[in-house]
């Protein structure tokens, strides 16, 4: 039987339920953003909060940064007063509700960087009242609510699950993923307490379809780090599968194939050149990190991570080795490589393994263009790269094309008939058949 909920908690949970209670959204990211203007659009009012000042003040002026929030979608919401975007947390104290999702990067030995969840819960702290439901949503290690983020809050002498509530919810976001929207994407909570649990349940089952609890905040923090450790092992394993098929002189795209003919126990994963994003070079770290302090050596997240780490290097090789049977050094050849952002159909160049693969092309004396319509200049080896057009480009002109990123807008016909030679690291071009100047990964 459910326990009830005291007077502070039934009152929030009324005002949830009516969508009369003001969410504030503490980082207005790829995470935060969609969030807000969800909650927007159900009938909250929302006060958006970015410490970055440039973003704040594009946001206020109805643009977005963020792909999968259009202008069109942002600017109703700002001109009726239903969100309004602030550069400081200081009127948090006015919402119901606060979510949280600040970056959660890796440290230079990667190690946890939790320094914008700390900055985050002070600005919280030094606002926080009774009656408040605080939320994170920023991907960390198990156990970063409780011994993070409730101790300070308890320095406020509330009572939590009692005078302010705390949970946990990680983001699921799919960059660019036009089918999963929000909305769609089944959301994992926990609470610190059965109340917590009870009242972030009521939160997001105002937008998203499927509210799916847990019994902790350091099960909900768990389940997002093992979905995406789950990615990279299979990445890794599918990585390296595509160099021993090299080697065995089989492709792996065939096999792939046919083994995703199997109607159970399988699920295909596809190589590449490496794995880049806000989550997947990360994550795996951070629960690594913990379990090491808790005595335990996670081996299948170090395999991996160093399989995907390599790739890059892998495609070097693979641009060497094409030259060279056409009798060309790296150096001196003119190669375009068509896509620096992470996965197609975003910007996002985060941890992109493009980066890393042009400055090693560079480094070995070729003379790298790029082509990407999401990304108009990028920095590499502390140099300024601007895409060329890929509409006008002349593909014949380079040596060798090297496909990176997928993206829609890069037509396999048109590279397979133009490029001279082209190393194909996402098989875009593997519904044309074998080519005689087409190598694949």
């Amino acid at each position: 039987m459910t326990a009830p909920l005291g007077a502070l908690a039934a009152g929030l949970e009324e005002r949830l339920r009516a969508r009369s209670a003001t969410v504030g959204v503490l980082g207005l990211g790829y995470v935060g953003l969609p969030l807000a203007v969800a909650f927007g659009q159900a009938g909250f009012r929302v006060m958006g909060v970015d410490v970055d000042p440039s973003r704040a003040a594009l946001l206020a002026s109805g643009q977005s940064p963020v792909e999968d929030v259009p202008a069109a979608a942002l600017r109703p919401l700002l001109t009726s007063g239903r969100l309004t975007v602030s550069g400081t947390a200081d009127e948090l104290g006015q919402a119901d509700a606060i979510v949280i999702c600040v970056p959660t990067p890796l440290g230079k030995s990667k190690e946890p960087d939790i320094s914008f969840i700390v900055s985050a819960a002070e600005a919280v702290t030094r606002v926080l009242r009774a009656g408040q439901l605080v939320v994170l949503e920023s991907t960390t290690y198990p156990g970063t609510t409780e011994e993070v983020l409730l101790p300070r809050f308890a320095r406020s002498g509330l009572r939590p699950g009692e005078e302010f509530f705390l949970a946990f919810s990680p983001e699921r976001i799919d960059p660019g993923n036009r089918i999963w929207a929000l909305n769609r994407i089944p959301k994992v909570v926990g609470g610190v307490t059965p109340a917590c649990r009870r009242l972030v349940e009521t939160l997001y089952g105002q937008i998203i379809d499927q509210v799916v609890p847990v019994s902790s905040t350091q099960v909900a923090e768990m389940v997002k780090l093992f979905e995406n450790t789950f990615r990279s092992v299979n990445i890794a394993l599918v990585n390296e599968l595509a160099i021993m098929c090299r080697r065995l002189g089989m492709s792996v795209w065939e096999v792939i194939g046919a083994a995703a003919t199997k109607p159970f126990g399988f699920m295909p994963f596809s190589p590449g050149p490496g794995i880049g994003g806000h989550c997947l070079p990360s994550d795996p770290h951070y629960l690594s990190w913990r379990t090491r302090l808790a005595g335990y050596e996670a081996k299948f997240i170090a395999f991996a991570d160093e399989i995907n780490g390599g790739m890059p290097q892998y495609v070097v090789q693979l641009v060497a080795d094409a030259l060279n049977d056409r009798t060309r050094p790296v150096r001196g050849s003119r190669i375009l490589a068509l896509g620096v952002a992470y996965k197609a159909g975003v910007g996002d160049v985060r941890d992109s393994p493009a980066l890393l693969i042009i400055e090693a092309l560079q480094a070995r004396g070729a003379l790298v263009d790029y082509a990407d319509p999401h990304v108009a200049q990028v920095e590499v080896a502390g140099e300024t790269m601007k895409s060329v057009a890929w509409e006008a480009v002349d593909l014949g002109a380079y040596d060798l094309v090297l496909l990176l990123t997928a993206h829609a807008e890069f037509d396999p016909r048109r590279l397979a008939a133009q490029a001279r030679l082209v190393v194909d690291t996402r098989n875009a071009t593997g519904p044309l058949g074998t080519l005689p100047n087409v190598i694949r990964i």
